[in-house]
């Protein structure tokens, strides 16, 4: 396994990534794992981590896992967006075919009030692009 490993691991957190360097190359062969580094995603900082100096092999990798984060994270919105499309019909079904009034009486306000505003969203935005166009 150590001569597969790559020289860098990402450590996802919630706005970004722990980053380490692996090493497997020592009397042991076990592997170390040296943070060198923490990167915010939503920003682009980059911290070294304690005195640690990041070098250039460091920063174009972490640079690279940056990017490559930023479009995973992009696709996946925009997959999240077309289920809440299927979820939405699914409930139509559901509220049309299965529900009972207690069910109903228990998420109705909500559905209304968060369609609502959905709604008000996309025909303003909409509205906005239309002016632009």
């Amino acid at each position: 396994m150590a001569g597969d490993l790559p020289d860098y691991y990402f450590r996802v957190r919630e706005n970004g990534a722990a980053v380490f360097r692996l090493d497997a190359a020592n009397r042991q062969r076990r592997i170390e794992m040296e943070q060198i580094a923490v990167v915010n995603i939503r920003n682009g900082e980059v911290k070294p981590h304690g005195q640690h100096r990041l070098t250039e092999a460091d920063q174009a990798e972490i640079a690279r896992w940056t990017k490559a984060r930023r479009e995973t994270l992009a696709a996946r919105e925009i997959d999240d967006i077309r289920r809440v499309v299927e979820h939405l019909n699914l409930t139509t079904q559901w509220a049309q075919s299965r529900a009972t009034d207690a069910e109903l009486e228990a998420v109705t306000d909500e559905l209304l009030l968060a369609m609502h505003d959905l709604r008000s969203t996309l025909v303003r935005k909409k509205a906005d692009r239309m002016d632009r166009g």
